[in-house]
Formats: structure tokens, sequence, C-alpha cells
């Protein structure tokens, strides 16, 4: 479940970068920003013993003119049918080239106010799939396979692919937020939505968007075949708009769905 917290919003992976207005969906379409979003449960999976889910989500991407730095701060309290209560958190940053060659990474969990999980390291992508060398949880390298790409380029192909009424997206992900490696991706694209001048954000209003879902499987490295057969381990839904903002997002944590809306958006100024 951890997992999938920090998987969540690489949204968007993560879970988004920084830029000029364009005409198509690209990388020089992309916006540096810090976005605010409140959480609330969904629905709660028949047999779970939860009665309320709610917390916040701060993401922020910086164009930093030959990469992105990006930071996203995660918090969600759940209690249980009997009052319980248990906080959750998740700190999570990256540093990815703009050429889509390397990133770094940092994660932090904790549940209850104790730390339970830490993934740091770097990865560098190469024709043949690249390596994972990681310095958290423990010093060892993840050999990636072909055809991997990491966070910000999955988002600038995920917008390219709806623009041009593709349907699917299938790829290995690696976004640094588990130490055994890339994971597969599926990613289910909804039709491209012209600017819609009711949109909540003044910000979005001359933008085009498109819903889209993203399945998250584990990769059988055994045989090398793609987990995207069986049922995924975290799915997550969005609706991206053209420069990378995505305002509503919905969580599948399994057991329980949790829906993200946001509540402040902040567009940087181009820097490069």
């Amino acid at each position: 479940m951890f997992r999938s917290l920090a998987c969540a919003c690489v949204m968007a992976a993560a879970l988004l970068p920084a830029a000029k207005a364009a005409d198509t969906p690209g990388a020089e379409a992309m916006v540096g920003h810090r976005a605010a979003y409140r959480l609330v449960l969904d629905k709660a999976r028949e047999g779970a013993n939860l009665a309320r889910a709610e917390g916040v989500m701060l993401y922020e991407v910086v164009d930093a003119c030959d990469g992105w730095a990006t930071r996203q701060r995660f918090q969600l309290q759940l209690t249980d049918k009997d009052g319980t209560e248990v906080d959750t958190t998740s700190d999570y940053s990256t540093y990815e080239t703009k050429d889509g060659s390397s990133i770094r990474f940092s994660l932090t969990q904790a549940t209850g106010g104790a730390v339970s999980q830490r993934v740091a390291g770097e990865a560098r992508l190469t024709p043949d799939g690249g390596l994972a060398r990681y310095t958290e949880p423990e010093s060892k390298e993840e050999k990636l396979p072909k055809g991997t790409i990491l966070p910000m380029v999955h988002t600038i192909r995920s917008l390219a692919a709806a623009r041009a009424g593709t349907k699917l997206l299938t790829v290995p992900l690696f976004d640094g937020t588990s130490a055994d490696g890339a994971q597969d991706t599926t990613t289910v694209l909804g039709a491209w939505t012209p600017p819609q001048a009711s949109a909540r954000l003044p910000g979005l209003a001359n933008l085009g968007s498109a819903r889209m879902r993203i399945a998250f499987f584990e990769r059988k490295t055994d045989t090398g075949d793609s987990g995207g057969a069986s049922a995924p381990d975290y799915e997550v839904g969005l609706r991206y708009y053209q420069n990378g903002v995505a305002d509503e997002m919905n969580m599948d944590f399994g057991e329980f769905t949790v829906n993200g809306k946001i509540e402040e958006l902040a567009i940087f100024p181009d820097p490069c």
C-alpha cells in the first residue's frame, strides 16, 4: 500500500514540468507548478475495515532548464470502524533530466510517525534498458528492461498519445518508489477534450485535456514476461491538462479508493 501512496502522484507520475504553452502536448508545453490536493474517501470495498480516509497532497515541479526537480508530500489519515486512526505519510523527490536518460530519487515513508521505508539512489537509461543503483534501503543494483521510461517522459507521451487518438500505452516505468526496479504499466487513454471555458481553475480554461487510467504491475523478472496479464498492484485515474497539470485523480489501493481534487494551483514563470 505504501508504494501505491508514493506512486499516486508521480502522476503522475509519478506522478509534470515547465515552459511555454504549446498547441500540441509535448516537453515544450509542460509547466513548472505547485499544486495542493484534498484527498477524501471514495469508497471502501466490502469487507474492508475502513470508515474514513482523508488527507492532503502537495506536489511541486520546478523547471531547472536541463531537468525537472519534483517533490511530492503526501499525508493520509485512515480511521477504521472502531475509531482507531492511523496516519501515513510520504515525502518523495526526484531530479529527472529532460532528455529522459537519468533520474535521482529519494522516498521516505512513515506510519504513525515511525519511518517504515526509505528508498534512494539514481538510475540511468540505455538503449538496452539501463541500471538503477540504490543507496537505500541497501547498496545494490537492479537492471532495467529495454524500453523503460521515466515519470516525466511517461506523462508527456501519454498526453501526446491521447491527442493523437491512441487508446493504450504499455511501457515499463521506473520512478524510484521501490527497491525492486521498474514496473510494467498499462495506461488507458480517454478522448482528447478541447478547452472548456467552464474549467474550475482559470489557468486551465484555455487548455485541452484527457482522462487516463494507469495500472501498475509487478514485473516478472524471472521470465521477462510482463505482469500485465495479472491484476495490477495499484491503479490511478487522472485528468491531465496539456501543460502537465492534473486537477482530479482517483487512487485505487485495493481495499479502498481515494479521490483527489486540486484546491490551489500556482504556475511558475519560465526560467529558461
